[in-house]
């Protein structure tokens, strides 16, 4: 297993994708060691701001030794990321979490589920199970201001709902499975808690394996603080409480092992 290590990477391109939403390509050596699922914390200039903010890998380039993330402007440190330039120096502490057991999917019907910014890991998911799976990836969006999805499509069939009906299905992922009458044998996601507990229930209902990647706002990212515990359905087999930390434990978990 790689060691997690804090590093000072550099910014090789960003351009704004959407409405708020940022592509960022960050050269370091930790996109050697990126699994889809995992994530990195990346630490602002300013210096009231103690703590790192945690993101998604979106995808690696092991050639070029380049991470991508993408991310929304959501407060005063993600609004400072979208001001850097070419060549901005950043430190970054990665490569954080557990990742999507992409074994799962070997041979299987998969869908891949992102909700809004839990959509960059699928693409992540989507290039490294091409050839291993047959699938469908199930995209939501509040609008038409939509990303990645281009990408996406390079790996597999693309299927999108937007909340106001703008584009594809209106509604959520739900409803384009709904929709289109798709099915699959095991489900990879990401996003937003409502669309991870609908995702719950629809595979208990049909029997349907499930790993959720859980988007919590975290700390310390390494376990340290306990600022992003999760209920479990078993206890610990250390500490014998029905608690995880989504940041070393997870972000991954079977949903139903999970109670959210």
């Amino acid at each position: 297993m790689e060691q997690k290590k804090k590093e000072s990477a550099k910014v090789y391109k960003q351009r704004e994708i959407a409405l708020g939403i940022y592509d960022m390509w960050l050269d370091t050596t930790l996109a050697s060691q990126a699994k889809p699922g995992q994530f990195i914390s990346v630490y602002t200039q300013d210096k009231s701001a103690l703590l790192p903010r945690p993101i998604s890998i979106c995808e690696a380039d092991t050639i070029n030794s380049r991470l991508r993330i993408v991310y929304r402007v959501a407060g005063k440190g993600t609004a400072e990321f979208s001001s850097y330039e070419t060549g901005r120096r950043v430190d970054i502490l990665g490569t954080l979490g557990n990742g999507f057991p992409l074994e799962k999917a070997e041979g299987k019907r998969v869908f891949l589920m992102g909700g809004g910014i839990g959509i960059p890991p699928m693409l992540a998911m989507a290039k490294a199970i091409k050839n291993e799976a047959s699938v469908d990836v199930i995209v939501g969006y509040r609008d038409k201001e939509l990303f990645l999805i281009e990408d996406l499509k390079q790996y597999a069939p693309v299927h999108i709902a937007t909340e106001d009906g703008s584009v594809g299905t209106k509604g959520n992922v739900m409803d384009v499975l709904k929709a289109e009458g798709l099915s699959a044998d095991i489900i990879f996601a990401c996003g937003p808690l409502p669309m991870l507990r609908a995702i719950k229930t629809y595979a208990a209902q049909n029997k349907i394996e499930a790993y959720i990647s859980l988007e919590e706002r975290m700390a310390c990212g390494v376990g340290a603080c306990l600022g992003c515990v999760v209920k479990t359905a078993k206890p610990d087999a250390h500490s014998h409480v029905n608690n995880a930390r989504i940041c070393t434990d997870g972000p991954v978990y079977a949903a139903e092992d999970v109670e959210i």
